[in-house]
């Protein structure tokens, strides 16, 4: 009994660190967002007994907050007014996750339920395409994309970004799909049922969870993207990663703007995991890569 309590207790710690572990690097980002540029450069690093300001954040957003307003000016951080680069991430990451989706689960189910020649050599190929480096093909879609009008344009990035996770959401739906058993789909077809209405009424709601999860995998690669973001956008439309590297000053690099920039793009992804929360850990571990 007491050796069980002694390795309950050990995995406890363990499970603390391994989550402090991971959580700190966020922790201590966030808290540089909330700092003057004296605090942040103090050493030994100052932890949490600092004078909190929301300077960074209003010069970075171009809004007055309210509060925490007695600190300094950040040295050199200038208005960078990064709020509508925030805007484009949200409608970028969306809409590609979206367009992602829907077209794989389509692909998903066809390859899962439907049987036909050169079907495993096609999900061969579908992994094949997902293994390929972006900067293989990023000049190439440069060209292509400017004979077509579509650099500078939400169209065009959410077009790339939807192709770049196609591969991987397809991959995942299927495994997915597999887990659910055919005879599902076989005994509604004998029921009159077509192939639509089962795909839609049963295959679906039985696969949100695996959907969800995703889905959530598909806006985090899309929000953290930045070759194709740089290379297809000039002076127009900017993402939050591609947007980040431009924060140096005449005097070095804006470290207080650029964190809060940081801390501020991860709320969107946050929220957007604790929409489907319900659904995650359900799809997260449902089946296994199936051919």
């Amino acid at each position: 009994m007491h050796q069980s309590t002694f390795i309950r207790t050990l995995r406890t710690i363990a499970g603390w660190l391994v989550v402090g572990a991971f959580f700190f690097p966020i922790y201590f980002w966030t808290s540089v967002a909330f700092r003057d540029a004296k605090d942040i450069f103090n050493w030994p690093p100052i932890l949490v007994d600092f004078q909190p300001t929301t300077r960074n954040f209003e010069q970075v957003f171009g809004i007055s907050l309210g509060f925490l307003r007695d600190s300094a000016v950040t040295p050199g951080g200038g208005n960078f007014y990064m709020a509508p680069r925030l805007w484009d991430s949200i409608v970028v990451a969306s809409f590609s996750t979206i367009f992602a989706i829907v077209v794989a689960t389509l692909a998903s189910y066809a390859l899962s339920r439907i049987s036909f020649r050169g079907r495993h050599e096609f999900v061969n190929w579908v992994l094949s395409t997902r293994m390929m480096p972006p900067v293989a093909v990023a000049i190439p879609m440069f060209f292509i994309f400017k004979q077509f009008n579509l650099l500078d344009t939400y169209v065009g990035i959410i077009l790339v970004h939807g192709l770049m996770n196609l591969p991987l959401a397809v991959l995942l739906l299927k495994s997915f799909f597999d887990d659910i058993p055919a005879e599902i789909d076989e005994s509604a077809l004998l029921d009159g049922a077509s192939r639509w209405t089962i795909f839609r009424r049963i295959v679906l709601p039985m696969a949100k969870g695996g959907i969800a999860a995703t889905a959530v995998l598909c806006f985090i690669f899309s929000w953290t993207e930045f070759l194709f973001v740089l290379t297809l956008t000039q002076t127009g439309l900017k993402t939050v990663p591609v947007v980040s590297s431009t924060f140096v000053t005449s005097i070095g690099t804006a470290w207080g703007n650029m964190a809060a920039l940081g801390a501020a793009a991860i709320v969107p992804a946050f929220i957007v995991i604790l929409l489907v929360q319900r659904h995650l850990v359900r799809g997260l571990t449902m089946g296994s890569l199936k051919q």
